[in-house]
């Protein structure tokens, strides 16, 4: 997708078109303000027209939309926005209004973005603080150091704070409230977004330090998961290799001294359940081992490990393409079995080069 597509200047002045969602409980006129699972409700203050409730979410995406169901069920007047039609229309049905331009929501109190890159970030925060109104933009994207500290500053010019909040947990964890959230930022920054982090994660988020600290961890987080996925696709294929039974092995590793989420929760309910659909494309996984090299060479480090771990990773992308799922790649790590390749690996050594993005 073009980043251009979530930046469109307005045609003509008007009124910002928003569309409510047609939902029974919005016709009968009523409002489930019941936190999702394991999330805290916000205490947020109010100037009595309800504005410190107003929030709007920028990308409605597997990750966006369920943090947008999920700000609305904790009682937020949500407003999202995605230039796809579709997923638009999927918000609507699951109870959150929409709007047809970014600029619509720009001056929204609150924001949340929800991005494919960093360079739509760059694209996007500028129009949003376009209109007065804007105090916190909370950045969920999985994005880069040097555009959140850019993003920070031109919102301290304008009165705003910008937070990167780069979160994992996944979509399953987005629509129950209960992501992991990596976040940097000055204090009072944090202090100034904490009603939505607590909203979105029931209050399990990390301050790993200053603005731009988020997006190191994050990249950090999954060039680690990359590198265990890798390794773990290894020793399966010794284990598949030997005759053994692949559940049992990864049962009593993960219960010992090599274990993992890998070995625990991926391998057995990706991999070996045959599924590989964990809503998290490969193509995503090799962009961020990637910029977390960019990170390391930042600072002059060269992390042999990891350089060998994005190797493999530009090898899975070119076996499975970039829209796979990410739970493919340690198939490609294999060289004695098939024992975790999915059904069609071996039909066809290509995929679809286009990016899910």
């Amino acid at each position: 997708m073009s980043t251009c597509t979530y930046v469109c200047r307005p045609s003509r002045p008007g009124a910002p078109r928003l569309r409510p969602a047609p939902t029974d409980d919005a016709r009968a006129g009523h409002v489930d303000t019941t936190p999702p699972d394991g999330a805290a409700p916000a205490d947020l203050p109010s100037d009595g027209a309800g504005a410190e409730r107003r929030v709007a979410v920028v990308g409605l995406g597997a990750m966006g939309g369920a943090m947008a169901t999920t700000l609305n069920r904790a009682g937020w007047a949500v407003t999202g926005f995605d230039p796809s039609p579709e997923a638009r229309a999927r918000a609507a049905d699951a109870g959150v209004a929409t709007a047809d331009r970014l600029e619509d929501v720009a001056g929204t109190p609150f924001v949340v973005l929800s991005l494919p890159s960093a360079r739509v970030v760059e694209q996007t925060v500028p129009v949003l603080l376009e209109r007065e109104g804007t105090r916190v933009v909370l950045d969920t994207t999985t994005s880069e150091p040097a555009t959140s500290e850019a993003m920070a500053a031109a919102a301290r010019e304008r009165g705003a704070v910008f937070v990167d909040a780069p979160v994992s947990g996944g979509a399953s964890g987005a629509a129950t409230g209960a992501l992991s959230a990596f976040v940097g930022g000055t204090p009072d920054d944090v202090r100034a977004a904490e009603p939505l982090l607590a909203a979105l994660t029931g209050g399990q988020y990390a301050v790993v330090g200053g603005t731009g600290a988020g997006n190191v961890v994050k990249l950090l987080n999954n060039v680690l998961c990359a590198t265990n996925l890798i390794a773990v696709g290894e020793a399966m294929d010794v284990a598949a290799a030997h005759g053994l039974d692949l559940a049992t092995v990864a049962q009593a590793v993960s219960g010992a001294s090599g274990g993992s989420a890998v070995t625990a929760n991926a391998l057995p309910r990706w991999v070996l359940s045959g599924t590989f659909d964990s809503g998290f494309a490969l193509g995503l996984m090799a962009r961020d081992v990637g910029l977390a090299l960019d990170v390391a060479a930042a600072r002059g480090a060269k992390p042999a490990l990891l350089a060998a771990t994005h190797d493999a990773w530009q090898r899975a992308l070119a076996e499975r393409g970039p829209a796979a799922d990410f739970t493919e790649a340690p198939a490609t790590a294999a060289t004695a079995t098939t024992a975790l390749a999915p059904a069609d690996a071996t039909a066809s050594s290509t995929t679809s080069s286009e990016d899910d993005r």
